[in-house]
């Protein structure tokens, strides 16, 4: 049997460029220190199953090999390889895995089956399409330190490390080493962000791409990381602007560029080299009214929350910062950006506030590792993020 293999993936935060990147404008998004983490262990050949184990959000399901659909997948036309280019779902085997993927968790409630349900199915998509039907019984044993539905890209890190290790099983991926020639890297790197797109398509319908090529690629401002507890979803806040565009196309284009030109500015501000700390804290307040601006705008996309604009309010009073939703908004996350000048006794004090308020704070620093292969044996009853964490060592 093959040994147990362990791949991880950051979370992201995006800095600029919310919903506008789903039309084609620029967005900026960075890895952060949170990620998810997947156990594959091979089962004896005895064992016909594959499990999927996601116990961070509750579900744990076996499925039999031998009744899930291969043939669909095994079609001339539908076959797809390791360097196949992948770019769209296809929706025939889509339907063809949607009865075992609705399979799951019969006995949860409405709500909590929907997300188990999408899960499943980018699970059983990528599974089934890089598989194959005589592959022995495998356990993916899946562990996030990314809240869920926090705009965190919680659902891009879990499909980079599926794909990354389907692809590692398949032995498609000769795996991170320090004698790797960067093109054979990037290129691999590329195939796992493809197929993880793919699964996103699963769980989203039309995601933009940035949070699953943040994940597998990794990137680089510290910032307060603020999350509202409040849950929202991803389709529902897109489909907002799909439905303010089909209403409103000329306005909504208007402000969907504002946010792309915002994004070009930006990025022109952060492009290198960074010399001395007095060049970064220039970057820092030319950001920061960029920030505002991009916040604004969301707002004009009715994507916001009354909980993120409370965030803001309370940065505002401070005065020591900046602040913006990020991600797709309607609750989720808000990324505080602090004067260079700010004093930390004052950073703190609205750390205080937020937390009495109810919200969750983290200061993390942006510029995470990408795709990890990671060689660790067993992680499955951490109890919580921070025991996650010092399991794998980060």
């Amino acid at each position: 049997m093959a040994p147990p293999f362990m791949v991880s993936a950051p979370g992201k935060v995006i800095v600029f460029g919310e919903h506008a990147a789903v039309y084609n404008q620029p967005a900026i998004a960075a890895a952060i220190s949170l990620r998810s983490y997947l156990l594959v262990t091979t089962l004896s050949k005895s064992k016909r199953t594959v499990r999927l184990n996601f116990k961070d959000i509750g579900l744990d399901h076996t499925w039999a090999l031998s009744d899930l659909p291969w043939n669909a997948f095994q079609v001339p036309c539908k076959k797809k390889s390791y360097h196949s280019t992948v770019n769209y779902l296809d929706e025939e085997l889509l339907d063809t895995i949607l009865p075992h993927a609705e399979a799951v968790s019969l006995d949860l409630p409405e709500e909590q089956r929907k997300i188990h349900i999408k899960s499943a199915t980018a699970f059983l998509y990528l599974f089934l399409s890089l598989g194959s039907e005589n592959c022995p019984g495998f356990v993916y044993t899946l562990r996030s330190t990314i809240p869920t539905g926090a705009g965190l890209g919680s659902s891009a890190s879990v499909c980079v490390c599926l794909s990354a290790a389907m692809l590692l099983q398949t032995h498609s991926l000769a795996g991170p080493h320090p004698q790797q020639p960067r093109e054979e890297a990037m290129l691999q790197v590329e195939r796992i962000n493809q197929w993880a797109f793919v699964g996103e398509m699963c769980i989203h319908g039309s995601p933009s791409g940035v949070d699953n090529t943040v994940a597998s690629r990794g990137a680089a401002l510290p910032l307060l990381l603020v999350d509202t507890q409040q849950s929202r979803s991803t389709s529902v806040q897109l489909q907002k602007v799909i439905t303010m565009r089909d209403n409103h196309p000329r306005l909504t284009d208007i402000l969907l560029d504002g946010i792309g030109q915002i994004s070009a500015a930006a990025l022109e501000i952060i492009s290198p080299p960074y010399p001395t700390d007095h060049y970064q804290a220039e970057v820092i307040r030319e950001l920061g009214p960029l920030i505002r601006v991009n916040h604004g705008l969301l707002v004009s996309l009715g994507v916001s929350h009354p909980r993120i604009e409370r965030v803001c309010q309370l940065v505002d009073d401070a005065q020591i910062g900046w602040t913006k939703l990020t991600g797709a908004g309607g609750g989720g996350c808000a990324i505080a950006l602090f004067q260079p000048e700010a004093p930390r006794e004052e950073i703190g004090n609205l750390i205080k506030t937020l937390a009495d308020e109810g919200f969750k704070t983290n200061e993390i620093v942006l510029g995470a590792d990408g795709f990890q292969d990671i060689d660790l044996e067993k992680f499955e009853n951490a109890v919580d993020a921070q025991e996650i964490e010092e399991l794998v060592g980060e």
